[in-house]
């Protein structure tokens, strides 16, 4: 009566749709890398500068909430 169909045949992949979405995936990703490589390397000192800033007040939230304040 039903055809009997695999988990094989239902996977997205093995379709045609998801072999082309997959590939357009794959080439708007390339293209966004070669275009906007410089304006991420660019801003990577800020960002460096800015992981900085957390780091320090992480560290100091960290300390400041171990000790008791000079207080016995």
């Amino acid at each position: 009566m039903g055809t009997k169909h695999s988990s094989r045949d239902r996977t997205w992949v093995g379709a045609g749709a998801g072999a082309a979405l997959t590939v357009f995936l794959a080439a708007a990703a390339f293209f966004l890398w070669t275009e906007h490589r410089a304006h991420l390397f660019g801003a990577l000192p800020y960002f460096l500068m800015l992981l900085c800033l957390v780091m320090l007040l992480w560290i100091y939230r960290a300390h400041q909430g171990g000790s008791n304040g000079g207080q016995s």
